[in-house]
């Protein structure tokens, strides 16, 4: 029997995970869309941590120089990450102003 490549056991996991991300945001109500923005800012939070220590890792265990790639696509996954998380942050902020009350102007004296 045959090893598995890898790589194309993780490209498989990645398009797995486009399907079920799709239909998961899809069959969530709209109630429920602002507390989903909160969950994907949270998971994007948890990408810059992973994003940090990968960027870092040769420091960490002792090394000098590291890999150039680790580096570069550690600065990307932070980029990538914070836009992320601001845009998500952004758009929250503009679903919960859709549920407060607006006030409505009193009526004018006749006189």
């Amino acid at each position: 029997m045959e090893a598995v490549d890898p790589l194309i056991l993780r490209l498989a996991i990645f398009v797995m995970a486009i399907f079920v991300g799709y239909y998961v945001v899809w069959s969530v109500t709209p109630a429920l869309h602002t507390p989903l923005m909160a969950v994907t800012n949270a998971i994007s939070s948890v990408i810059i941590v992973g994003a940090l220590i990968a960027a870092a890792a040769p420091a960490l265990v002792g090394q000098e120089g590291g890999s150039g790639i680790a580096k570069w696509s550690g600065l990307v996954a932070v980029a990538l990450a914070s836009v992320n998380i601001f845009g998500g942050f952004l758009v929250t902020q503009r679903m919960l102003a859709m549920y407060k009350k607006k006030e409505k102007p009193a009526p004018k004296a006749e006189g």
